[in-house]
């Protein structure tokens, strides 16, 4: 019945975002164009609520494409009730941190915090301040694949590292045999795709691979693709393109690209291997600890977790901010857009969406700072 649910708020947002779209968000290059944002009847409702506090005009974001289809959606309900147009690019998020320090944006988004040097280069835009980090959209990175005929897939973590980094070939590898007997697997020749251009997403990804199985990921880590072979493809919703088109192929990004593409399941070491879902990415988010200081929230995820239903690879979505220095002309807008975001409401749009919504212990957090931005 959920499920039914889902698909009929889906069906029922795609005619009100053709008639908002011009509204809601003005198109700026080259956005992600996955799954459209959902926003059915709730989100549609709860728009009524959103306290306005004086905004105005428009602003400018860009940054993780992870959370582009939550941020459609949100954008949609504020621009209705508040007459203010926000412009989301979508174009990743280590060109939205780069942005934002050039003092080009509102606000970015970001699927990894910003590192030491981002925050020292973040003082010179925000006067007075520094870019900090407000948790506000999680959900699972689900590894999607493309197989004729295999639709319950099983993988771990070491035959995961193998497969994107080139050390297994085909999908009836004895590895690969060993985590589904039952299966047939066919002599096909594996297409990994990763993204072309930096991305928190590949972050996240690589960061479970290194924390699970550093024997088979020899790699630094970061936002950039280190791993060779492979294709290429820009924004989760490219990647997702490619594992849906060709045979053979797999793919990491978020659950709400998955539409329609068939999902691995991981054996953790839990009793049960778990499938990405907003369930399983709460479970294991809820663990998370705030590592941030001052007025920065940036968590540390559990990526080693064995617990019955915690899916481990799974990010959160920062909205970057100045905590003080934000421009007068933008500072109203963006402080209503952040505290609708962080709402109640408007976290319940993230569950209507296939994102995780926030733990309350930390979104509680997150309102009061957004509260004392300046």
């Amino acid at each position: 019945m959920m499920l039914q649910r889902k698909n009929r708020l889906r069906a029922l947002s795609l005619g009100a975002l053709a008639v908002s779209g011009a509204l809601a968000l003005t198109a700026c290059g080259s956005d992600d164009t996955g799954k459209q944002a959902g926003g059915g009847s709730s989100s549609a409702a709860s728009a009524g609520s959103i306290k306005c506090d004086g905004a105005k005009g428009q602003l400018l974001a860009d940054g993780s494409s992870a959370q582009k289809n939550a941020i459609d959606a949100w954008v949609k309900n504020f621009s209705q009730a508040c007459g203010v147009q926000i412009n989301y690019k979508g174009a990743g998020s280590g060109a939205g941190v780069t942005s934002f320090n050039q003092g080009q944006l509102a606000f970015a988004g970001s699927d990894s915090a910003l590192k030491p040097e981002e925050v020292a280069a973040s003082k010179k835009i925000c006067k007075g301040g520094q870019g900090i980090d407000l948790p506000m959209v999680g959900g699972p990175i689900a590894i999607g694949y493309n197989v004729p005929g295999v639709k319950d897939l099983v993988l771990d973590a070491p035959t995961l590292a193998k497969i994107f980094d080139s050390k297994i070939a085909k999908w009836n590898d004895a590895a690969i045999k060993k985590l589904n007997p039952s299966a047939k697997l066919p002599d096909l020749k594996i297409q990994a795709f990763h993204r072309s251009e930096d991305s928190g997403t590949t972050d996240n990804f690589t960061k479970y691979l290194m924390s699970t199985t550093p024997d088979n990921w020899k790699y630094s880590g970061g936002k950039a693709w280190q791993a060779k072979g492979g294709q290429a493809a820009a924004g989760s919703a490219g990647v997702a393109q490619g594992v849906k088109q060709n045979q053979g192929a797999i793919g990491y990004f978020e659950l709400s690209y998955a539409k329609d593409i068939d999902t691995v399941a991981l054996n953790t070491g839990a009793k049960s291997p778990v499938k990405p879902s907003t369930d399983s990415a709460t479970a294991d988010i809820a663990a998370a600890k705030v590592v941030g200081t001052g007025k920065d929230l940036a968590l540390q995820l559990d990526y080693k977790t064995k617990a019955e239903g915690a899916y481990p690879i799974t990010l959160v979505t920062y909205e970057i901010v100045c905590d003080k220095g934000n421009k007068a002309d933008t500072l109203p807008a963006t402080k209503a857009f952040l505290s609708y975001i962080a709402s109640e409401d408007g976290q319940k749009v993230l569950g209507e969406n296939d994102y995780a919504p926030i733990p309350d212990e930390i979104i509680t957090k997150v309102r009061s700072t957004i509260d004392g931005l300046s």
